[in-house]
């Protein structure tokens, strides 16, 4: 089985030895031609890298669903990586041979959910970015997609997410997931003016794919999904980011 898994990137790093694998990509090459001369770049092909500021690592995604040609495609970050393991060395993430042994019994691999006990997919959305991206992509759903909105409701209403965008799908489910998901963003893309987002709140479209993914997966429950523990690279200052994330919820809901 031919399995490609894009490691996002967005500067230099340290990538997994196994690059039979693992494919280092270089996300907004369009914007920072100069950075990088050793990854691949988004910008090949059809592509939508110039869009990175706005759509994140999903323009690697979106370079893999045009371009790239495999039995299964997944990605992860040059900072975030499945390991079966939890071991934080590259020489212990998710080998091939592991992949294709979860791909023989399941259609699509994930990261092990993350779980917000304290609030809903929702509020968790609502609590740290504007919401309007959040309503017109509900709207756009029930308008274009209508079949999806129960899932939307109920994938909204839970209390853990698989994040990151991180995932491996045999090619069949990519294709399909990838066809839905930048459909909506398209369209939420055109009605929503985000002339004066931050830069990070200009990140709108991979925040809200975050949240798609797992509606796509309520709504196509006959694929068999399994779960993979995934690292943190780097050491995480959970401290701070609980205190963030305490303080965005005692502030005002944002429009």
């Amino acid at each position: 089985m031919n399995i490609k898994i894009l490691v996002a990137a967005h500067k230099n790093y340290k990538m997994p030895a196994d690059q039979s694998l693992y494919l280092p990509i270089f996300v907004g090459k369009a914007l920072h031609p100069d950075v990088n001369h050793t990854f691949i770049g988004d910008n090949t092909g059809d592509n939508i890298s110039a869009k990175n500021a706005h759509y994140n690592e999903l323009t690697a995604i979106y370079w893999a669903w045009k371009n790239l040609d495999a039995d299964a495609i997944g990605l992860v970050h040059y900072r975030r990586y499945f390991s079966p393991k939890r071991q934080k060395d590259l020489n212990q993430i998710l080998s091939k041979s592991e992949a294709m042994a979860l791909l023989a019994d399941h259609d699509i691999i994930l990261p092990t959910k993350r779980h917000y006990y304290i609030e809903t997919n929702r509020h968790h959305y609502l609590d740290a970015h504007h919401a309007k991206p959040l309503q017109l992509t509900k709207q756009i759903i029930a308008a274009k997609y209508p079949a999806y909105l129960p899932s939307f409701q109920q994938v909204m209403a839970r209390r853990s997410a698989h994040m990151f965008n991180m995932f491996i799908m045999r090619k069949q489910p990519f294709m399909e997931y990838c066809t839905w998901l930048f459909a909506i963003l398209s369209e939420v893309e055109q009605k929503l003016d985000i002339s004066d987002y931050d830069t990070y709140e200009a990140r709108v479209f991979g925040f809200l794919s975050e949240r798609l993914l797992d509606v796509w997966l309520a709504q196509h429950a006959n694929y068999k999904t399994v779960e993979v523990p995934f690292v943190f690279m780097e050491p995480q200052n959970w401290f701070k980011k609980g205190g963030s994330m305490l303080l965005r919820m005692l502030k005002p809901k944002r429009v």
